[in-house]
C-alpha cells in the first residue's frame, strides 16, 4: 500500500527531529558533561595531547562559563559562551555552587582570551604560592617531592597541530625518545601526582603568589612547559583565575589518539580507555 504522507510533512519532521536533538545535546552540554579534547602537552604525563574526555559540569555548580561554545570555522560559526551567557558574567558566584579542592584537574576560562585551559589546581582563596629552585612552595611549606624516574616519548610531531616535545636530553633528532625527569609531587591535603621537568626554568624560581578571594592558581603538570597562574595576564599568562571561570573538573580520560586525527585508528592508546585522572 502506497505511504499518504506528504513530501512537506516528511521534511517538516526531520527538522522537527534534528532541532529537538540539537537542544536535548545542548542542555545535557550546558549542564552536566563538555567534551574536551586536550591539544597541547602541558598537563602531561596526567594528560597527553589527543586525550579526549568529558568534564564533569556539576562538581561546582553552574556559572556564565557553563553554557557552551559552538566554533565550526569551516562553515563560519563563532558562538561563544560569552555571547550565549555573558549577562550572567561579572558577578564572581555560582549557582549551586560546589568548592574546588586542590589537587583537582580543571577546566577553566582564561580571564582575557576566554579559550577554555585544562590545569591542576594548586592555590585556593588565601594561599601564598611560591616556585623556590623548581620546588612547590604552599603557604611557607615545600611539598613532598619523590623522584619516579624517567619520563620517556618519541620526538615526533604530536596531535593535529604537530607539536614536537622539549625534552631534558638535549635536541632528539625525529624518532629518537626524548626524555624528563619524572617526580610524584604531594599536596598539602594528600592528593599525590607525577609532575615532570625539562631543566632549570624561569618559572623554577617566581615572587610569592597571594591568592586573592574568589579567585583560584593553576599550574600544570608539565612544569617547565606550562603557561598557567605563574605567568600573569599582563605577561601573557593565566594569572589568578575566577570562580565564576571555571568550567568543570575532568575525571576521567574516554578515549586516546596518538596521531593527528582520532581516525587513524593505528595511534589510538588502548592502554587509556576509560583511565581516571588522578
Amino acid at each position: 500500500m502506497a505511504s499518504t504522507e506528504k513530501p512537506g510533512h516528511a521534511i517538516w519532521e526531520t527538522i522537527k527531529t534534528i532541532v529537538y536533538a540539537l537542544l536535548i545535546a545542548g542542555v545535557f552540554r550546558t549542564l552536566f558533561f563538555q567534551p574536551f579534547w586536550i591539544p597541547s602537552g602541558s598537563m602531561k604525563e596526567t594528560l597527553l595531547i589527543g586525550d579526549f574526555l568529558f568534564v564533569n559540569k556539576m562538581a561546582y555548580g553552574y556559572s556564565y562559563a557553563s553554557c557552551p561554545s559552538v566554533k565550526l570555522p569551516g562553515i563560519g560559526i563563532n558562538i561563544d559562551a560569552e555571547d550565549l551567557c555573558g549577562f550572567l558574567k561579572g558577578d564572581n558566584t555560582r549557582v549551586w555552587g560546589g568548592e574546588p579542592e586542590r589537587g583537582d584537574v580543571v577546566v577553566f576560562r582564561h580571564p582575557v582570551s576566554g579559550a577554555d585551559f585544562i590545569k591542576r589546581l594548586i592555590g585556593l582563596p588565601g594561599d601564598q604560592i611560591q616556585v623556590i629552585d623548581g620546588v612547590l612552595q604552599i603557604n611557607g611549606a615545600a611539598v613532598k617531592l619523590e623522584k619516579a624516574g624517567v619520563f620517556e616519548e618519541l620526538s615526533a610531531p604530536q596531535g593535529p597541530q604537530g607539536y614536537r616535545p622539549r625534552c631534558e636530553n638535549g635536541p632528539v633528532g625525529e624518532g629518537g625518545i626524548c626524555e624528563k625527569s619524572r617526580q610524584i609531587e604531594t599536596l598539602p591535603n594528600g592528593v599525590r601526582h607525577s609532575i615532570i621537568n625539562i631543566g632549570d626554568q624561569r618559572s623554577d624560581h617566581t615572587g610569592v603568589y597571594t591568592v586573592p578571594e574568589g579567585y583560584y592558581f593553576f599550574m600544570g603538570d608539565n612544569r617547565d612547559n606550562s603557561s598557567d597562574s605563574r605567568l600573569p595576564q599582563a605577561a601573557g599568562g593565566v594569572g589568578f583565575v575566577p570562580y565564576e571561570n571555571i568550567v568543570g573538573r575532568a575525571d576521567r580520560i574516554m578515549f586516546s589518539s596518538g596521531g593527528r586525527s582520532m581516525l587513524y585508528f593505528w595511534t589510538w592508546r588502548g592502554d587509556r580507555f576509560f583511565k581516571g585522572i588522578e
